[in-house]
């Protein structure tokens, strides 16, 4: 079985408690549908990707489920409590409870990497500057940046500024990460450091992930449940972990073809 070829791939018991619910989910912009009747579980635990092509819903979905985006039709609960639709402090509280990573890091150019993780623990703590201080510094060593505290984004590689941003996201000790395409921009071993470092977290934190990719490398490296969304049928065609997906007989033709970058047609065209 893959599961027991990979070990970081594990996938989160069925025990685990659902963290994030997703419900006949149909999202849009105006009468465009991009996705309709989208259903999936994120689990205490679960490093979940939402994978598909280009223009296929991906960062959208997303957006919906850190509740930047209102569904067209549906229902998102958090821990079981109301998220769309909500009340604006039902989707505060559960905010509060999550970190974003966006594609390019976001990070404040006119500040340090400690000022940079900072900044979440000043605006909704009420610690003390040291308090703060220290807080930013083991963000940045639980992410490898132990000694770059002062150094500016400038400063430092594309991959050190992937893991600065996702230092600012723990920064609050959230109990889901939001991370859109992270290793975009990324070489291959920095791609990879970083696929270690949000498995490492996962084990060591219990942080549950949300990411949004298309990099087949990490989905295949670290994922324990993945979802696919297609542009064509504009519906999520498969949803469990992505090794499983590739040895089932039956999976969506379009999954396929996107997990083996298109080769299982050409086997198919030369049989």
């Amino acid at each position: 079985m893959a599961q027991q070829s990979i070990q970081t791939q594990q996938p989160a018991p069925e025990a685990a408690p659902e963290l994030i619910g997703a419900r006949n989910l149909t999202v849009g912009y105006g009468s465009f549908t991009l996705m309709r009747d989208v259903s999936f579980s994120v689990r205490r635990g679960d490093i979940f990707f939402i994978m598909g092509g280009s223009g296929c819903g991906k960062s959208t979905l997303l957006r919906v489920l850190m509740g930047l985006k209102e569904p067209s039709s549906g229902t998102v609960t958090f821990r079981g409590s109301p998220f769309w639709p909500g009340s604006l402090e039902d989707r505060y509280r559960a905010r509060r409870q999550t970190g974003v990573l966006f594609q390019q890091g976001a990070l404040w150019s006119s500040m340090t990497l400690a000022e940079n993780v900072a900044l979440p623990l000043e605006q909704y703590t009420s610690l003390p500057p040291e308090e703060i201080r220290s807080q930013a510094l083991l963000k940045l060593a639980l992410t490898g940046l132990a000694g770059f505290e002062d150094y500016y984004p400038s400063e430092i590689s594309g991959g050190m500024r992937k893991r600065a941003g996702l230092a600012r996201a723990l920064a609050l000790d959230p109990a889901v990460l939001f991370l859109d395409e992270p290793s975009a921009g990324l070489d291959p071993v920095s791609s990879k450091l970083l696929d270690d470092l949000i498995v490492e977290l996962r084990d060591s934190l219990g942080t549950t992930f949300v990411i949004v990719s298309h990099e087949l490398a990490s989905i295949f490296a670290i994922a324990s449940t993945c979802i696919f969304l297609d542009n064509v049928s504009r519906s999520m065609t498969a949803c469990g972990n992505p090794h499983t997906l590739l040895r089932t007989p039956g999976t969506d033709p379009a999954t396929m073809r996107f997990l083996t970058r298109g080769e299982s047609d050409a086997a198919a065209a030369r049989n």
